[in-house]
């Protein structure tokens, strides 16, 4: 049986500690723990080691001003993140973020995941939605307090269908303007109020290829910390080979066999196209896709 890497950006080893984030003296012990380590970032952007592993430093260097997140516990040290008003969000990528998650030890893209995520959404939500007021930071950084209404608010994950069509033992495939040439990846979008998962891989695969699905398979997730997104991967049976692409959302699809895909991971010469990096979860769909899942 063919091995197939666990997706990107999970794995992480970080024990969450869910009971500690509601208990004011457990918190407080853990910040006060001399073992406490504070993630090293430059921007919202990791600093790995020479094994591409994360760095960490003493609590004593967080900024004078910054909150704090409790993200959990790994040998048996608490693990925090800073939330500064000056950092970036999380939308953004830099450059040097891509060549980081292609060296990043594995399980570390995970904690690293759950770390940028949870920045950017404090960044992004320092005022009530509810009343406008300015919000604080409460269940050791897992939610955020109005101190006007009293309403709470916690991190919102958004779900995205990421699917492959599939029809007489070829699957569809598309690129996008923005994308590196020649690479090419699965269909994607967001799930839309009232949709569930099968309803918005229908509706996705109509909208950009113009083709009607017979039948859905999940096959596997995983989050997407840019800024705060949980892929859901798909196989999708469809009716008919011939597509209507939506050129406003693609710049092109097309059908390739499963010898065109193994080449395309294999990164032999010729192949027709280029897959996505390993870290993100259309290529380990590619590989479940020829693994017969």
């Amino acid at each position: 049986m063919t091995q197939i890497d666990p997706p990107g950006f999970t794995g992480s080893l970080l024990d969450r500690s869910d009971l500690v984030r509601t208990d004011a003296e457990r918190l407080a012990a853990m910040r006060a723990s001399p073992a406490a380590k504070l993630l090293a970032l430059e921007g919202i952007d990791p600093v790995l080691d020479a094994g591409g592993r994360l760095s960490w430093k003493s609590l004593d260097e967080a900024h004078p001003d910054a909150e704090l997140i409790f993200l959990g516990i790994e040998e048996d040290c608490p693990r925090f993140a800073e939330v500064r008003r000056d950092l970036p969000d999380g939308v953004n990528r830099s450059v040097a973020i891509f060549r980081m998650l292609d060296i990043m030890a594995a399980g570390e893209a995970g904690t690293y995941a759950a770390a940028r995520s949870l920045i950017d959404w404090h960044v992004r939500h320092g005022f009530c939605a509810r009343c406008g007021t300015a919000t604080a930071m409460f269940r050791g950084g897992w939610g955020r307090k109005c101190g006007g209404c009293g309403s709470e608010h916690f991190p919102r994950v958004d779900p995205v269908v990421i699917m492959l069509g599939e029809y007489e033992g070829k699957v569809l495939i598309g690129r996008q303007p923005a994308y590196p040439k020649l690479r090419y990846s699965a269909l994607a979008g967001f799930l839309e109020p009232g949709e569930s998962i099968e309803e918005a891989v229908a509706r996705e695969m109509w909208e950009e290829a113009g083709v009607r699905t017979r039948a859905v398979r999940y096959v596997v997730s995983q989050p997407w910390p840019f800024p705060s997104s949980l892929m859901i991967a798909c196989i999708a049976e469809v009716d008919r080979a011939t597509l209507t692409i939506d050129y406003t959302e693609l710049e092109d699809a097309r059908w390739v066999s499963r010898a065109e895909v193994a080449a395309a991971l294999a990164h032999e010469a010729g192949a027709p196209f280029l897959p996505p990096p390993r870290y993100a979860i259309a290529h380990t769909l590619f590989e479940h896709w020829l693994a017969g899942e």
